[in-house]
């Protein structure tokens, strides 16, 4: 698990919490936010939107731990519970941050990642096709991976790999079931290759079968 890098955001306490306050906020490029959770109170805030937006394009996204520092009443490890995005300019108009306890065991959802080049494919001229793109963990927040990565080098054409068969740190759980599929090598079916049409304009030219009887006659005829 690569090293992760220590954010702090900047916040100051949010005085007025109604839609006009929330417009200034967004207007002079700050975004309203909620802090909860441990044994603290609930604090509404506001931050930088560039701040909060350049955790979640990074690697981790929404499972980012940062600490967010609000003036006058302290800072607090968080990460992203939920958020609410304008669909039109896809800009962060709110979020909700929950803070962290330590050996407190949280669920979030992580991408899956696929490595290698199965047997079926490089062997067969099988397709390799991911049948599941995320999964659910429990852990610790301090242990959740960027990705979870499976190999899938040993499957052959028709096997199919399972959630039971990720191999996962100690301390990860995973909470979808475990028969569920996650990736197969299917066989490619080559399509039919049909005769190309003649083209515009062209007709095709009739087969002779052989001359008529009247035909053969009158050829005999001119030939006397």
């Amino acid at each position: 698990m690569s090293e992760r890098k220590e954010i702090t955001v900047r916040a100051k306490a949010r005085e007025g919490r109604g839609k006009n306050d929330s417009r200034r906020a967004r207007a002079n490029g700050l975004v309203p936010v909620t802090v909860y959770g441990g044994d603290a109170e609930a604090v509404t805030a506001i931050a930088e939107i560039k701040d909060l937006a350049a955790i979640l394009r990074s690697d981790t996204g929404q499972n980012t731990i940062f600490t967010i520092d609000i003036e006058g009443v302290g800072a607090s490890e968080v990460m992203f519970h939920d958020r609410q995005i304008d669909p039109v300019r896809g800009r962060l108009l709110h979020a909700d941050l929950k803070r962290l306890v330590k050996g407190q065991k949280i669920e979030v959802t992580v991408p899956l990642h696929l490595t290698g080049t199965p047997i079926g494919v490089s062997e067969a001229g099988g397709h390799l096709e991911q049948l599941l793109r995320e999964i659910e963990i429990r852990c610790e927040p301090r242990d959740i991976p960027e990705a979870i990565n499976v190999d899938v080098s040993d499957l052959k054409v028709h096997d199919v790999l399972h959630i039971s068969d990720i191999p996962v740190d100690e301390g990860i759980e995973i909470l979808d079931s475990p028969e569920t599929a996650i990736a197969t090598v299917g066989v490619v079916r080559e399509e039919p290759v049909e005769a190309p049409a003649p083209a515009e304009g062209e007709a095709a030219e009739p087969e002779v079968i052989g001359k008529g009887k009247k035909e053969e006659e009158e050829g005999e005829t001119e030939g006397k």
